[in-house]
């Protein structure tokens, strides 16, 4: 497999008033008494897989986590991961793109981008007493397709997002979460799309309007890291997915992210993960 597999939302006709692409399903459709099985690909769109009743484990990004009543998972676009959902599993599957809820407003994208920030969500039942009439909400409001139906769907989504929030450990103080984990989050999303041309904190400071002691202060404050080591982070998980989901060349891995110095990426490598490469997808495959 020369590249990870992208999985789109499918084509269907055009949906009535919709900005965007959305879709909803029920997991009792989708499985049909069987069990669910994918293996390892990646999305170009939003996922929110909200679980009432289910047995199973989904490994997101390399780390597993165990599927059970009442877990949520969030993935943004780019991640990889593998799903296997025993039979009688049940919840619904959300899909959406960025053009479909981010136009709300900014604080709507602020919501997503926190909410994302976190994979897994191991809710109880009282906890779950919002979300679930919420997805319910949302599966009608689709279904049905009525006026407004697609600003109903996102306040619904808007309600299950801030609960999701709330469940967040969140270890700092409030003042420092309102403007340094902003800073963080807009770092954050420069990376994901700047990573293979951009390594320097400067370079994203600069994008930032801010100095590199600010957006270092900011990442340390939030997550307890410094930018550099954020970039760093990004590329050796870059990397794992390129190496253990695909069968490219560790030259053709290191092009892509922007190391024309092969031997450098690869002693960058080692140095962060203590195998090289092509041991790395040996021992882990």
């Amino acid at each position: 497999m020369n590249e990870i597999p992208i999985r789109r939302i499918p084509n269907s006709k055009k949906e009535p008033a919709l900005i965007g692409s959305f879709n909803i399903r029920d997991l009792r459709d989708m499985m049909d008494n069987t069990d669910m099985v994918q293996e390892l690909h990646r999305h170009d769109f939003y996922y929110i897989l909200a679980l009432e009743s289910a047995v199973g484990t989904h490994e997101i990004d390399f780390i597993s986590y165990e599927v059970s009543d009442y877990s949520i998972f969030i993935m943004r676009p780019g991640q990889v991961h593998e799903l296997t959902l025993k039979s009688g599993s049940t919840g619904y599957l959300l899909q959406f793109n960025a053009d479909f809820y981010i136009p709300r407003s900014n604080r709507s994208h602020q919501l997503l981008r926190k909410a994302s920030g976190t994979n897994h969500y191991q809710l109880d039942a009282d906890k779950s007493e919002k979300n679930l009439p919420a997805l319910a909400a949302i599966y009608q409001e689709y279904s049905a397709k009525q006026n407004r139906y697609q600003t109903a769907i996102q306040s619904y989504l808007e309600i299950i997002l801030i609960e999701l929030i709330r469940q967040q450990d969140n270890t700092s103080s409030h003042n420092v979460a309102t403007y340094k984990q902003q800073r963080l989050e807009d770092f954050l999303e420069l990376l994901e799309s700047h990573i293979s041309i951009c390594k320097r904190v400067s370079e994203y400071a600069d994008m930032m309007n801010l100095s590199a002691y600010q957006l270092n202060a900011s990442t340390k404050a939030t997550v307890g890291k410094t930018c550099s080591e954020l970039i760093n982070d990004l590329i050796i998980l870059e990397s794992k997915r390129q190496l253990l989901a695909t069968t490219k060349q560790v030259k053709e891995i290191a092009y892509r992210l922007g190391y024309e110095d092969v031997s450098y990426y690869i002693r960058f490598f080692k140095k962060h993960t203590g195998h090289s490469p092509d041991a790395f997808r040996q021992n882990f495959k």
